[in-house]
């Protein structure tokens, strides 16, 4: 992940869930994590505005993930 000059992004994922999903694969979790799953989620969300804007649409739907 490339370190950026900014402040975190808020978290838009449930940090337990998360962590589930890694104990059930029978692995651990890093602190830093979910802020990484996070700032993934930031960029894919980010990505599809871009893409439902250049289609002159208002509504992002799940195909311009």
């Amino acid at each position: 992940m490339a370190t950026k000059n900014k402040a975190p992004k808020e978290i838009l994922v449930v940090g337990s869930k998360v962590k589930d999903v890694i104990r059930d694969a029978g692995l651990r979790s890093d602190g830093e994590l979910i802020q990484a799953v996070s700032d993934k989620v930031h960029e894919l969300l980010g990505a599809a505005i871009e893409r439902c804007k250049s289609n002159n649409r208002s509504t992002v739907r799940p195909y311009d993930l």
